[in-house]
């Protein structure tokens, strides 16, 4: 018998953010047959908003992301905006009822993201049963517990969606592909490295902040 489904939500501030912290694990979650949703809090200056959006869609089909949402917030007004963040953030989660939430650390420099971060959780504590945090390029104080190593073919199409991010200018591709293949070792002892299996091909890196597990669920019912 075929494993169920996992609903799997994303929340994020900006276009690229999930694509940066988790490409891998995203097409890793669409190949087992979760059903991934991304719910991005703002698409910037209303001048690009069509174009980034665009290319959130290209990067989504790469990566086997089911649904690709929006909201409207101000691009750098998120403390402006929180009651409007939080709302949205329970109407999305109200229509998908996910089993796991990925969402920035909030320990982060950049306020959109910290802004996220904090109300993602306030939700996903309310209505979900997995809260799991992805390090943001800025985060502070991160410290991972949960390791997602990925294989030649998952890089590759996570290198691609963001190949997609024309509009961002500042994403070098050698960088990302660098941070990710190194990822582990900065955190995970030589020897552990070593044992790892042969295919494995670099890293994304995540805090899980809640894992609930039923005794009665199969294995892929209890979480990531």
């Amino acid at each position: 018998m075929n494993p169920p489904t996992r609903s799997v939500l994303v929340v994020v501030a900006h276009p690229d953010d999930a694509e940066l912290a988790m490409g891998m694990q995203i097409l890793a979650h669409a190949r087992a047959g979760d059903r991934v949703r991304v719910h991005c809090l703002t698409t910037g200056h209303p001048a690009d908003s069509d174009a980034r959006r665009a290319e959130c869609l290209a990067a989504a089909k790469i990566l086997g992301v089911t649904e690709y949402t929006f909201s409207t917030i101000p691009d750098t007004r998120f403390v402006e905006h929180r009651g409007r963040i939080n709302a949205d953030l329970f109407a999305v989660v109200a229509e998908d009822r996910p089993d796991v939430v990925y969402t920035h650390f909030p320990d982060d420099p950049h306020i959109d993201h910290a802004v996220t971060g904090e109300e993602a959780t306030t939700v996903a504590f309310r209505e979900a049963n997995n809260l799991i945090y992805f390090r943001s390029p800025y985060s502070r104080n991160f410290e991972p517990n949960r390791f997602f190593t990925g294989t030649p073919d998952l890089l590759t199409a996570k290198l691609a969606a963001l190949r997609c991010f024309t509009s961002q200018q500042q994403l070098d591709m050698n960088v990302f592909h660098a941070l990710t293949t190194i990822a582990f070792r900065q955190h995970v002892h030589h020897r552990v490295v070593e044992r790892f299996p042969n295919g494995t091909h670099g890293a994304e890196m995540f805090r899980t902040v809640r894992q609930i597990i039923h005794a009665t669920a199969t294995p892929r019912e209890e979480g990531s």
